[in-house]
């Protein structure tokens, strides 16, 4: 019972098959080239879940009888992959760079100075990295991710990020705009810092920042804020963001406006999914008008759902803290006579911080998550887990995802302001049916609801993430000098790499049941199957 998924383009074989619901004309946002949003008809963010389908199902553009199917393959893959470039539509000269180690500070130390050729500073733009790093030697082996039937191994190469020797702009004629959109997240001030940083030491002096996501582009009372290092040197001992955030976005043509106005010949876009598409679209007017304009994205998402990365910045923080408030639902729930802890975790589509904080915590007995379906009545539902957990154990902690169960729930056409669905609160609804459920069977509970959301997003960046942040804040800026455009950067198989964005946005990534990861969450809470 396998399947081939086509998933960014790269077809995998799994046990489990991801139905994403479709929202129109594009697969992940229903970006048109006029305008930043949604329309009526896409307002639906896709949600994913795994069923079980026939080996039948396979991908008709791949012919497994050819022999030589894996060079068909590994050329459509480079294909696709290949990063956009200056030199695609101009006629782009490269200049040797102006990015060196060995411009930092004094070259004496202690007497001795550095050599003057440092080896080995430079990456290489042939210089790739494998997306894939494991042998699956049968479609059963858990988590598999296979593109043929007979799971064979096909190197799926990526470009490797980092400072090339030459680079196709002059710093002194550049200047930089830095935006960031969507909601707050841990580590949005420590990738401003650095490409700030990073941007001196190349030699450009003229950096702004476009306040308020992509609003600030087009509202004429939002003056562009001068960034330099004296102005950014301490915003990552804070949360949220110097630049500020905003959801929504506008009409693509009045950005690429705005952008031609100031001048702009570099643009970082900090945002998720949506903030990506957009990015997509700016860049593909840039190129219609002829602009020569490097728009490079960095992946911000507290919910870790971009395709092909291994994570993103925010998210290890998010779990951090979150764990800590699975651990406070524990001692109300563990100190309460029959008492029952339930936090609510960001996860729209997307389980990994409900997974990742239970798996953390070590004290969460029920994991509910947007790919698992689940029932709360009947002989294998929640509630009765519950009982027994109730007569076993004394108390109870639940973590469930925002995006989870929303089955359950009265649907609502209600979007916010980047076109996102609005959810119906399951925290609350799972609160009211526990405490309806032990009243209707003379059993006395006691249940205590947290919903940490806010308090996680304003949270300043974690060790982990800080080093994540000025990793990705560096690269974009190396990116945007290589003379790469529609381009964001990520961590891979623990590596940093450049990848395109139509890649990375062609559907949420989502937890795999199947997946080892999902495999241990359910060995450390004990949860059956609630259907």
């Amino acid at each position: 019972m396998a399947f081939v998924s086509s998933i960014n383009g790269v077809a995998l074989v799994n046990l489990e098959k991801r139905d994403c619901l479709s929202r129109g004309d594009d697969p992940y946002l229903g970006f048109n080239r006029s305008r930043i949003g949604r329309s009526q008809r896409h307002m639906k963010r896709s949600r994913c879940i795994f069923r079980a389908v026939r080996a039948s199902v396979v991908n008709p553009g791949i012919d497994f009888s050819d022999p030589d199917w894996k060079e068909h393959y590994q050329m459509e893959f480079e294909k696709r992959f290949n990063l956009p470039h200056l030199r695609d539509v101009f006629d782009a000269k490269p200049i040797p760079t102006t990015f060196s180690l060995k411009s930092r500070g004094s070259r004496v130390l202690d007497g001795a100075t550095m050599p003057e050729d440092r080896k080995n500073e430079y990456i290489n733009d042939d210089d790739r990295t494998l997306l894939k790093v494991i042998k699956y030697s049968s479609p059963t082996s858990a988590g598999a991710e296979c593109i043929d039937p007979n799971c064979s191994w096909v190197e799926q190469w990526v470009h490797r990020a980092g400072p090339r020797k030459q680079i196709y702009f002059e710093p002194e004629n550049v200047k930089a705009g830095i935006v960031t959109c969507g909601g707050l997240c841990p580590g949005l001030n420590d990738v401003i810092r650095q490409i700030v940083f990073t941007l001196e030491l190349y030699g450009v002096k003229k950096i702004i920042g476009i306040p308020f996501g992509y609003h600030g582009f087009f509202d004429r009372g939002l003056p562009e804020i001068p960034l330099s290092r004296n102005v950014v040197q301490n915003i990552n001992l804070a949360g949220g963001s110097l630049l500020g955030v905003s959801r929504g976005g506008g009409n693509i043509s009045d950005i690429v406006d705005s952008i031609q106005a100031r001048g702009i010949d570099m643009l970082f876009i900090l945002g998720g999914n949506g903030t990506h598409a957009g990015a997509n679209a700016i860049h593909n007017e840039c190129r219609r008008r002829m602009m020569r304009v490097s728009v490079v994205c960095v992946p911000k998402t507290i919910d870790n759902d971009i395709l092909l990365m291994d994570k993103t910045f925010g998210f290890d923080t998010a779990v951090e803290e979150a764990q800590r408030a699975i651990n406070s639902a524990y001692i109300e729930a563990h100190s309460a006579y029959h008492g029952i802890g339930v936090v609510k975790l960001m996860g729209r589509s997307s389980g990994f911080i409900a997974m990742h904080a239970s798996l953390s915590s070590g004290q969460t007995d029920i994991c509910l998550i947007p790919e698992v379906p689940f029932n709360l009545e009947g002989p294998f539902g929640v509630l009765r887990h519950l009982e027994n957990l109730i007569k076993t154990k004394g108390s109870v902690v639940i973590c469930v995802a925002e995006g989870a169960g929303q089955d359950l729930l009265e649907k609502s056409n209600a979007t916010d302001a980047s076109g996102n669905a609005v959810l119906q609160d399951i925290g609350v609804h799972i609160q009211q049916q526990i405490k309806m459920h032990f009243k209707a069977i003379g059993v006395p509970a006691d249940v205590k609801y947290i919903d940490p959301t806010y308090m996680i997003r304003a949270c300043r960046a974690n060790a982990s993430d800080a080093i994540l942040c000025t990793v990705l804040g560096q690269n974009a800026v190396h990116g945007a000098f290589a003379g790469y455009s529609d381009i964001t950067i990520g961590i891979c198989n623990t590596h940093y790499v450049y990848l395109p964005i139509p890649e990375v946005i062609t559907s949420p990534r989502c937890v795999d049941p199947n997946s080892r990861m999902w495999h241990r969450c359910l060995t450390s809470t004990g949860q059956p199957d609630f259907l």
